[in-house]
């Protein structure tokens, strides 16, 4: 058997594809398991290579990549997950690392940092780059949204005013001024707009 760490990635832009595994193949101690590009696939190929890290973009054509997390620990526990993705948003990096990712990184890092993650997560470790984890220790200790807060900020998103959002969530104008004032505390926003800026930063949103 080879003692090599072996890599799934799944990722639906072809040309990352290529990019990572160039860069896994010119390593002596890995060598990619399988390629996926979606969430399902991903799944039948895991089942059939059992790799020991698998390395997901967060935006999957079918399901996103912490649902994939969830889906195959639950039937392998001890799963490694390095999750790669474009996006740094608070909501989506607390949501990954309770989903059990080892490791939460962005597509503009270095390749060689990724390998060395890659290593790191193999052998049990656990990592955030620094300018993730002082964004996320941030934000940690401000109140969460309600569900309701979050459908009101959604709508501001959209361009609705007031009245409309009334409208479609079906509550009063009042109560709509109640949540997004609510809202601005919890968030720590001077205005609406800053709001909205800080759930989008955050992915409490996204437009």
């Amino acid at each position: 058997m080879s003692d090599k760490i072996t890599v799934m990635t799944i990722d639906d832009h072809p040309l990352w594809g290529i990019g990572i595994a160039n860069a896994i193949d010119a390593q002596q101690d890995m060598q990619l398991a399988a390629q996926a590009s979606t969430g399902h696939q991903a799944i039948e190929y895991f089942r059939k290579h059992q790799p020991d890290v698998i390395i997901t973009e967060l935006k999957l054509p079918d399901i996103n990549g912490i649902e994939l997390m969830i889906a195959i620990h639950d039937e392998f526990p001890d799963a490694r997950f390095i999750i790669l993705t474009s996006f740094a948003r608070d909501n989506e990096i607390r949501r990954a690392l309770a989903g059990g990712a080892h490791a939460y990184m962005l597509k503009s890092m270095p390749s060689s940092e990724l390998i060395d993650v890659i290593r790191q997560v193999h052998a049990g470790k656990k990592k955030i780059p620094a300018a993730i984890a002082a964004q996320l220790a941030e934000s940690y200790t401000d109140e969460l949204l309600t569900d309701r807060e979050v459908q009101v900020l959604g709508h501001l998103g959209d361009g609705s005013r007031n009245r409309d959002i009334a409208e479609k969530l079906f509550i009063s104008e009042e109560t709509v001024k109640a949540h997004m004032r609510h809202i601005m505390a919890k968030l720590g926003a001077s205005d609406r707009t800053q709001a909205l800026t800080i759930g989008l930063r955050r992915g409490l949103i996204q437009l």
